[in-house]
């Protein structure tokens, strides 16, 4: 059994999605103590951002014309499908950065649809959960209520295209505790804090098949 996780917070040692998949991941591996665990951080280790785009026009030119950094970005692309596909269960930190998905995420995702073809459902039948925080609240009735175009675009991405069997556990309110702007909100945040670290709990015993 191989537990794909990966991380995508600018501030690893106080990540509060990095901290919910540590309890996801701890159920995984109650379940599968002697089982590997491959890690992949995007931040503290990024991918080249001028990949994607050397493995995309790679795609269109003959092998024998391609650079060795088309090459490059080409085995790299292939080389990031296979590691998902290989994995039994995943699980992704990612946070919400400026409203959407980090450059590092962007490019993780554009270079596994290099690698596995736009059409090929890379996930599926693969037990994935999505851990997304969120600094502030975007949900309906809020004044940012549909500001969040992080959590639909990953939806898209693992549950529709990559057909992944998806949970996805959302945190919001994480500035609460130390905005004081936002101090009217903190036994809101306390709340669904609670009400996330329950459910990371509970989706890495859905990826542990238990």
């Amino acid at each position: 059994m191989n537990l794909l996780r990966l991380d995508a917070s600018i501030l690893p040692t106080t990540s509060s999605s990095a901290q919910l998949a540590d309890l996801a991941e701890a159920e995984w591996h109650a379940a599968h103590p002697t089982s590997t665990i491959t890690r992949r951080h995007l931040a503290t280790d990024p991918l080249p951002a001028e990949a994607w785009a050397l493995a995309a026009t790679a795609g269109f030119t003959p092998e024998a014309e391609r650079t060795a950094e088309q090459a490059d970005a080409l085995r790299l692309a292939a080389d990031l499908a296979a590691e998902l596909q290989h994995a039994d269960a995943v699980l992704l930190a990612v946070p919400l950065y400026n409203f959407g998905v980090s450059q590092h995420v962007k490019t993780w995702i554009d270079l596994i649809i290099a690698g596995a073809g736009p059409t090929n459902p890379v996930l599926a039948e693969t037990p994935t959960a999505l851990i997304t925080t969120l600094g502030g609240g975007y949900g309906p009735g809020t004044p940012r209520e549909g500001w969040d175009h992080a959590t639909p675009y990953l939806r898209r991405i693992l549950g529709e295209m990559w057909q992944a069997e998806l949970t996805v556990i959302t945190r919001e309110l994480t500035r609460a505790a130390s905005d004081p702007a936002m101090e009217g909100l903190r036994d809101l945040a306390d709340q669904q804090h609670a009400n996330a670290q329950a459910a990371a709990r509970a989706a890495g015993k859905v990826l542990a098949g238990r």
